[in-house]
């Protein structure tokens, strides 16, 4: 039976709902909220999922667009992972919410093969025991989440307020994130081949709109793929270059914004567009360059470069519970910064 008393999350399914309540539930529940699938079929059996009231507890019951569902939130349970001494670059902090710029290299969350080193480590160390209880756990509040090879910027709610305000800006798409990447080749609306690759299109300014939905691959589980026609999440991505190096340009650096928050969605869309992110092994950066181009030299720090080149820049929000309007930025790392000096950018 549902405790009243308990935070409640409200969702709505969408068209072309799934045949099955937790299939439906996984698909709509914000990926802020952390609710797996196995989570949500528990919560189904406990009688926390409510229909007008009433509880259902079946999770292959079928559900109707338009259906508003009640999820009641239960008490956080203290968590096993080891809390680290780990250095953090803090950009800000106070009592509701930290933000942090974080390196290469450094998984936001444990996960099998990773339970250790992680930011969800570090922070457990710095905070001492002040955490959100998010996802059925005492941790961090992880509101957003960028690649382990990712650089670069993210906010970490220190309070439930904090962590649920948050939330809702990120579900909103109200949270301002530019993102820095270096791509094979350099988008351009005067590229006739452009015009013929299905959710790509230009925006005045030359700006790339790749609208898409997004889902897990159908037989790598570990990436995710472009689908159309009711699979996966919406999701759109813009970007626009800001320098480009060869002639014909063999690699550029973009600037890249996002409408939606999906997993791996910069790299997975720049790859559907055909200027995959160098460095990315999963979604085929790794293109060999010419040397006639960008000479030996380039060519040779193209290959070498050792991770996606994707770096988080900014982020705006603003403040969970003060209401004031945020900005921070972090510089480009220097890995991307002497790969860009390499390709023929000039400080």
């Amino acid at each position: 039976m549902a405790n009243t008393s308990l935070p409640v999350l409200l969702v709505t399914i969408g068209e072309a709902p799934p045949d099955r309540l937790d299939k439906a539930l996984a698909r709509e529940v914000p990926e802020t909220a952390s609710l797996s699938r196995s989570r949500l079929m528990k919560m189904i059996a406990e009688g926390l999922v409510l229909l007008d009231g009433v509880a259902v507890t079946d999770p292959k019951a079928k559900v109707v667009e338009g259906q508003t569902y009640a999820l009641t939130l239960e008490p956080a349970a203290d968590v096993d992972t080891l809390a680290e001494d780990i250095a953090l670059d803090i950009l800000w902090e106070d009592d509701d919410l930290i933000v942090v710029n974080k390196p290469a290299g450094m998984v936001v969350h444990p996960a099998p093969g990773s339970w250790t080193g992680t930011l969800v480590n570090a922070l457990l160390h710095h905070f001492g025991g002040n955490l959100s209880g998010v996802g059925g756990e005492k941790r961090p509040g992880i509101v957003h989440r960028i690649d382990k090879e990712t650089s670069g910027l993210l906010v970490v709610a220190k309070s439930d307020r904090a962590h649920h305000g948050l939330a809702a800006q990120f579900e909103a798409h109200t949270v301002q994130r530019r993102y820095l990447a270096v791509v094979n080749a350099a988008p351009d609306a005067a590229d006739p081949r452009l015009r013929g690759v299905n959710g790509v299109s230009f925006e005045p300014g030359n700006i790339l709109r790749i609208a898409t939905n997004l889902a897990r691959h159908k037989t790598d589980r570990q990436r995710q793929a472009v689908f159309f026609e009711g699979v996966g999440r919406h999701a759109v991505t813009r970007a626009r270059t800001l320098e480009s190096f060869g002639t014909p340009p063999v690699a550029a650096l973009i600037e890249c914004w996002l409408e939606t928050g999906r997993t791996h969605q910069i790299r997975v869309h720049m790859a559907h567009a055909g200027h995959g992110l160098i460095g990315d092994p999963t979604y085929g950066g790794k293109r060999k360059l010419s040397e006639k181009a960008i000479g030996a030299a380039a060519v040779a720090a193209v290959a070498a470069f050792p991770r996606q080149a994707l770096h988080a820049a900014t982020l705006g929000f603003a403040h969970p519970v003060t209401g004031e309007m945020l900005e921070f930025s972090a510089p480009l790392p220097d890995d991307i910064a002497e790969l860009l000096v390499a390709l023929g950018h000039t400080v």
